[in-house]
């Protein structure tokens, strides 16, 4: 296959277990899966682009090597979410033998809390009947949306947002092999946009290598439309002096000349503030307004005036208390 033009987070996808980065202790209990032949029901949960699908494929890659696709079947719940899809595709794969002198197969279903109640009711009746000849490996973002009676069925798998180490473990991977020249600034930047999401490292140092093979951190923030941490504690200072034309030139700046995201500028506020050493009242009130000004717009306000009604209120809450 030619790879010269594959998309990197495909490319670099691990196939075996011990290929996976960042999640040791996960990984070190589904390889004693593999050592005893034998693995109970499982629920893998967390943030996206953490590792949760990779180690489903790879664990079956190790479950049933060249025979791994016919013992092997990936669902996305998002796709489907009704009844129909337990009571059709699940329980028809479920129920027919395993190939090759398996003892089970594996179906994995990918975003399983988007499964309505009635086809979650109906998957764990189809868990426990075709236990004998089917494993399930549900994954999910967040684990309450499951219902109980599965959860007890499953061992449970939380997997924690990527470390620097890890990302940067990844780039270095892809630097060496690519040709690419990566600084620790670079590293810095793209684990600053990641936040744990290693599809998100990825994509942001592909595409910043179409744009010459010297990579630096000027073309990561720009890449992924991201401001820099400097703009924002800059931002952020504005408003604690209680200068709010600069604060609101700035941040028109952010959002019109370099087309980023209000919902993006107001996470990247909110971690710049949750790192400041602030007055706990004041501290409070910034993230309460952020809040708000985050509902609002996911409701279909208006972002402009939004996101400077959200800079008056810092100038009002920290002008007023540093003056």
């Amino acid at each position: 296959m030619d790879e010269t033009h594959a998309i990197w987070i495909e490319k670099y996808r691990p196939h075996h277990l011990s290929d996976i980065i960042g999640q040791p202790e996960i990984i070190e209990r589904l390889t004693s899966y593999v050592a005893k032949h034998e693995m109970p029901h499982l629920l893998f949960t967390g943030n996206a682009g953490t590792g949760k699908t990779t180690a489903a494929v790879a664990l079956a890659r190790e479950f049933f090597g060249d025979d791994w696709q016919m013992n092997f079947r990936e669902l996305n719940a998002s796709d489907e979410r009704g009844i129909d899809v337990v009571r059709n595709q699940i329980k028809q794969f479920a129920r027919t033998s395993p190939f090759g002198g398996s003892t089970f197969k594996i179906l994995f279903l990918d975003e399983a809390d988007a499964l309505t109640s009635d086809a979650q009711s109906a998957l764990r009746r189809t868990m426990e009947t075709y236990a004998q000849t089917c494993r399930f490996i549900l994954s999910c973002n967040y684990s309450a949306k499951i219902i109980d009676p599965i959860q007890s069925r499953c061992a449970i798998y939380r997997f924690r947002p990527l470390g620097k180490q890890a990302v940067a473990e990844m780039v270095h991977r892809i630097e060496k092999d690519q040709n690419l020249t990566v600084s620790e600034e670079v590293i810095n930047a793209i684990f600053y946009i990641a936040q744990g999401d290693m599809r998100k490292a990825i994509n942001a140092l592909q595409g910043a290598a179409i744009l010459g093979r010297e990579i630096s951190p000027d073309m990561i923030y720009a890449i992924t439309a991201t401001a820099r941490p400097e703009e924002i504690d800059d931002l952020i200072e504005l408003c604690l002096a209680g200068n709010f034309p600069g604060a609101g030139g700035t941040l028109a700046s952010l959002l019109h000349d370099r087309g980023i995201a209000p919902q993006e500028l107001i996470g990247q506020l909110y971690r710049a503030i949750m790192k400041r050493d602030l007055p706990e009242n004041i501290k409070v009130r910034l993230i309460d307004s952020l809040g708000e000004t985050d509902f609002r717009l996911s409701e279909g306000a208006g972002s402009d005036i939004q996101m400077q009604s959200l800079i008056a209120k810092f100038v009002m809450y920290g002008g007023k208390n540093t003056r």
